[in-house]
């Protein structure tokens, strides 16, 4: 069932509904709950629209050109989105953007991308769908290790075939420029911040998220720093609107939407933190001392949790881990 509600429906009920988990690693997501899953629809600016799952987000632009989608939660709800996407389109998708590795994030890659057609080059007419490729998957390359280095990894038909290494990677699509930004060792060692230019919305994959503190993906090269440098770029490309109240707009992975003022208080609360538990270290603490001090104390109300896929004292012995190997 497709819903399209307003930003005063949508957010209470995105809060609701994300906090009842992280992200897809989470075994306790049954494929039932997916199947009754709904996809909510919210306008955000000009053509960008933000695509609300049981657990996660999608932004999907649309245009003359096609649909452009960055990330394709999970397998199950790739019919849904398509449906969603049909609601306001009877355009191909064009391009899928994934902003890194993770499930819930790539999931419905293969399906959606084969739903689509890639723009062809050089001197051939028309689409190329008939040739058996789908959508184009872009991503960083090294979201695509990952991706690769899964047991089993994906079909390869769900694998990113456009990849960047540098700093950036742009392209333009519907009228506007979309920028790809890496943000090197955050959330994991493949993220990226996707930006439309014109629009001025940002969809920030896991490197931001509203309800619970960040996952860092150890195993996958994620860092408590990487992530706060991550953060600290989207500060530096947002623009506040008066009094710091709308202006550019960012899309979370998981959560409401969102704008500078809430990236910036998302940041203090991590700097604060890694500062605290440097400051730990420096005195000797061990992980377990560090760990009962409560360095995340006073935000636990907001984003702890004692249970589930990702605990505070997860992420507190894991950032422990990350500045104490930094020293």
């Amino acid at each position: 069932m497709i819903k399209p509600i307003i930003r005063s429906v949508l957010v209470p009920a995105v809060i609701c509904l994300v906090n009842l988990c992280l992200i897809a690693h989470s075994s306790a997501q049954d494929s039932n709950d997916l199947a009754n899953a709904e996809i909510h629809i919210l306008p955000v600016s000009g053509n960008i629209y933000m695509l609300v799952g049981p657990i996660g987000n999608s932004t999907v632009q649309i245009g003359d050109d096609g649909v452009l989608i960055v990330d394709t939660q999970f397998a199950e709800l790739s019919e849904k989105i398509l449906a969603a996407i049909r609601t306001l389109t009877d355009k191909p998708v064009r391009y899928i953007i994934n902003t890194h590795s993770h499930g819930d994030h790539t999931g419905g890659n293969a399906p959606i991308a084969q739903a689509g057609s890639t723009i062809q080059g050089g001197n051939v007419s028309g689409d190329i769908s008939d040739a058996g490729m789908g959508a184009t998957i872009i991503s960083h390359e090294n979201a695509l290790f990952e991706m690769l280095s899964q047991d089993p990894p994906p079909p390869a038909d769900a694998l990113p075939f456009d990849t960047y290494f540098q700093d950036q990677k742009d392209l333009y699509f519907n009228g506007e420029p979309v920028l790809l930004y890496e943000a090197p060792a955050a959330h994991t060692s493949g993220d990226s911040i996707v930006h439309f230019r014109s629009s001025d919305v940002i969809s920030a994959g896991d490197l931001f998220v509203t309800t619970t503190y960040p996952f860092i993906d150890e195993a996958n090269g994620g860092n408590i720093n990487g992530i706060i440098d991550g953060l600290n770029h989207i500060i530096k490309i947002a623009v506040p609107k008066e009094k710091q109240e709308g202006g550019t707009l960012i899309i979370p992975g998981h959560g409401r939407l969102c704008d500078e003022a809430d990236i910036v208080e998302f940041r203090d609360m991590m700097t604060i933190i890694r500062d605290r538990i440097q400051a730990m270290i420096e005195d000797g603490m061990s992980m377990e001392q560090v760990v009962e001090a409560g360095p995340t104390r006073d935000y636990d109300g907001r984003y702890g949790a004692d249970s589930g896929f990702w605990t505070t004292r997860q992420f507190v012995e894991t950032a422990y881990r990350n500045l104490q190997n930094a020293g």
